[in-house]
């Protein structure tokens, strides 16, 4: 067959075969052949622009959106968790007891988050790609690569005043400035009992049928009023129908779908010691909240987040060892190939790509493990060491810092160096302590970190050393650093601060290691890679998740489940049959104000609900709306059947898991009291 009749033949293959609901799709490429062809429907681009002005991202990794011309915005219960955590104390535990803001006053500023909302894009390819120029080593090409990157982001900083990021997509086939204008003024209005937004608790995780109200609302606010915006989802109270098309707009935070065979092999290796590493954390932190009601309280949201992330990660490894799942992508990559070499000229330039894939990925082997076990867990040690970093940082040429400190960068890492949140003593202790153990088993007591952090002390007596010794959970002492500079660093006898004075070294080489013999070599491979994806198939195809602003949409439907059909919806009723069918104990407890709710509830009302739009971690807040851009449901979960979906999607049962707004609407109005808002939500007019 010849070269372009076989690239011809393929691709319309391949495009007959794409699953109709597959993709999380950029904005400047909707899908809207496809939305057209298999549901008639074309949004407009003031459609769009609305869609996009509407959305959010925050901070604390998930999406959410405008739900009012006041700043109201909605996201999930466990993405406000850090918040709510934060916010709380050993008096007052919002994670256990919810909060409501009963007036404009009593909306508590939230420490550290920060929401920002996408104002702009623009192609920068040609420019990046210009600064690569001919006969430039890989490490070289990486260096400019970088470089221009920096410029282009501080030069857009400069000029629009907006946090501006260079995002990589396709690999490194095309790259993309995005600016975003950012709040920090960010205030908590509304979150149920943690109780009720998490029913269930791990067990249910990941799982349909569910029952939760995993809802929280803040209030973004500017020039200390509540922000004045015509770009919010009007509220729907009607919310999805089963059958209906709906659409997701979030930031999906990574996928591995365009990924080589060598790298979905590393991932398989790589994934296995995270979830040890993992569960050994999560051992730890058990046995610390055993100690009493107040270490529950301060480590329940981290134990939270490992067993989520454990539970996501234990689904991808079982797709990657799914001979099956391995079958499709190595066809995937086999059918890709085939079209470079049908065409000399591809494979002269482009066919050598995979080969340096492998090369790259056998030199970060070597060094995985220090990569996984040198890190500390401990927010003191984070912070020295981001102090030590700024403070020298600051002093180059944006083009020559370590990433996160380039001008675009700084401010939000300032924030973040600022946070009034709470610091736990003695839970730093456990989880530093459990670091160096870990640290000292799997690399020895003669590594470099382990034998400056330890310096002859056993894992526990050199953290409860460091920690107490410290002064950098007060934000006083951190802002004196900072403003004292190189000197007061210097300086410094904090001993996390001369630990990172002596392990940032070691640090500065491994990542200049990684630069130059393992991420210049997937940087150029994933150009190359990108460049032949473009030629065989153009841009009929999404790029991979990068936590950017993404457009999927699917259906409300069921799917096959256990033998039998998952109904699309769930309501009331099954949430207290649920928790009736467990006694009303443990993780399907209810708390006291849902109990007597019984008689003042529709238990009719639709609860959850499950759609096949194509969604990942990352996605938890996003508003789903409907034809009319109308907010239908809150995203906050997928079915276990998706776990794979890090690598593929499967349109029979991969399903996002969302909060219906009538649910939402009735416990608002039913059990909280909040008319406040629900006034807020289904009153107000463009």
């Amino acid at each position: 067959m010849r070269p372009h009749f076989l690239l011809i033949f393929l691709t319309v293959l391949l495009a007959a075969n794409a699953p109709a609901d597959e993709g999380m799709w950029t904005l400047d490429n909707p899908p809207l052949g496809r939305l057209k062809a298999s549901y008639g429907f074309a949004p407009t681009q003031e459609w769009l622009d609305h869609l996009r002005l509407s959305s959010t991202r925050l901070s604390d990794g998930g999406s959410g959106s405008f739900v009012s011309p006041r700043g109201l915005l909605l996201t999930n219960h466990h993405v406000a968790a850090s918040q709510l955590q934060s916010l709380s104390n050993a008096k007052r535990d919002y994670m256990k007891d919810g909060f409501y803001a009963a007036t404009l006053a009593e909306e508590r500023k939230s420490p550290d988050l920060e929401v920002t909302v996408l104002i702009s894009m623009e192609d920068v390819s040609s420019r990046i790609r210009a600064a690569l120029k001919p006969g430039l080593s890989q490490a070289e090409a990486q260096k400019a690569r970088r470089a221009v990157m920096a410029d282009v982001e501080r030069e857009s900083l400069k000029a629009t005043g907006l946090h501006s990021e260079c995002v990589t997509l396709y690999s490194g086939g095309e790259y993309w400035l995005y600016r975003y204008k950012k709040y920090t003024d960010v205030r908590l209005v509304f979150a149920p009992e943690r109780q009720v937004a998490f029913f269930g608790g791990d067990s249910d995780n990941f799982t349909y049928p569910r029952h939760d109200l995993d809802m929280a609302l803040f209030r973004v606010y500017e020039d200390g009023k509540p922000l004045e915006t015509r770009h919010y989802l009007k509220w729907n109270p009607a919310g999805a129908k089963a059958g209906e098309l709906v659409l997701v707009a979030g930031h999906p935070g990574s996928t591995s779908r365009l990924n080589t065979m060598r790298q979905l092999e590393r991932d398989r290796s790589e994934y296995a010691k995270y979830l040890d590493l993992w569960r050994d954390q999560l051992r730890l932190l058990r046995q610390y909240a055993a100690r009493g009601p107040e270490q529950e309280r301060q480590a329940g949201e981290e134990i939270f987040g490992l067993e989520n992330s454990i539970k996501s990660v234990e689904g991808s490894l079982q797709g990657l060892k799914d001979p099956n799942l391995m079958a499709k992508k190595q066809r995937d990559e086999t059918e890709f190939r085939a079209l470079i070499r049908a065409n000399a000229d591809w494979q002269k330039e482009l066919g050598g790509a995979w080969d340096a894939i492998v090369l790259a990925e056998t030199r970060a082997a070597a060094r995985f493990d220090q990569q996984l076990y040198r890190p500390f867990n401990s927010r003191i040690y984070q912070f020295a060491l981001q102090i030590v970093r700024l403070v020298a940082e600051v002093k180059k040429p944006d083009q020559e810092r370590l990433p996160g400190f380039h001008e675009s960068q700084m401010e939000s890492l300032r924030y973040q160096l600022s946070s009034p949140a709470p610091i736990y003593p003695e839970l730093e202790i456990v989880k530093l302590a459990g670091s160096l153990e870990r640290l000292t088993q799997h690399l020895g007591a003669q590594d470099p970190y382990a034998a400056a952090a330890l310096a002859g002390r056993t894992a526990q007596e050199a953290a409860r050393a460091l920690v107490t010794g410290s002064t950098l959970a007060d934000l006083a002492a951190r802002k004196a650093l900072i403003d004292g500079g190189e000197v007061s660093v210097a300086a410094s006898t904090d001993p996390m601060i001369v630990l990172a004075r002596k392990l940032d070294p070691i640090g500065r080489e491994n990542y200049r290691w990684m630069e130059d013999n393992v991420r210049s070599v997937r940087s150029t491979a994933g150009e190359q890679i990108g460049k032949a994806r473009f030629l065989a198939y153009g841009k009929s195809a999404y790029p991979d998740a990068t936590f950017t602003l993404r457009l999927a949409y699917g259906t409300v439907k069921g799917y096959p489940m256990n033998g039998t059909v998952a109904q699309p919806m769930t309501t009331f009723y099954g949430l207290f049959d649920r928790a009736a069918g467990f006694g009303f104990a443990g993780a399907w407890a209810l708390p006291s104000r849902w109990m007597e709710a019984t008689r003042r509830l529709d238990l009719s009302t639709p609860l959850n609900f499950v759609l096949s739009a194509d969604i990942i971690g990352g996605n938890s807040g996003s508003p789903v709306v409907n034809r009319a851009g109308e907010l239908v449901g809150l995203i906050f979960d997928g079915n276990i059947e998706s776990l794979p979906g890090e690598f593929i999607y499967d349109e029979e049962r991969n399903r996002a898991v969302a909060v219906h707004p009538a649910a939402m609407l009735e416990a608002l109005r039913k059990l909280y009291g909040a008319s406040r808002v629900v006034s807020e939500l289904v009153r107000t007019k463009p």
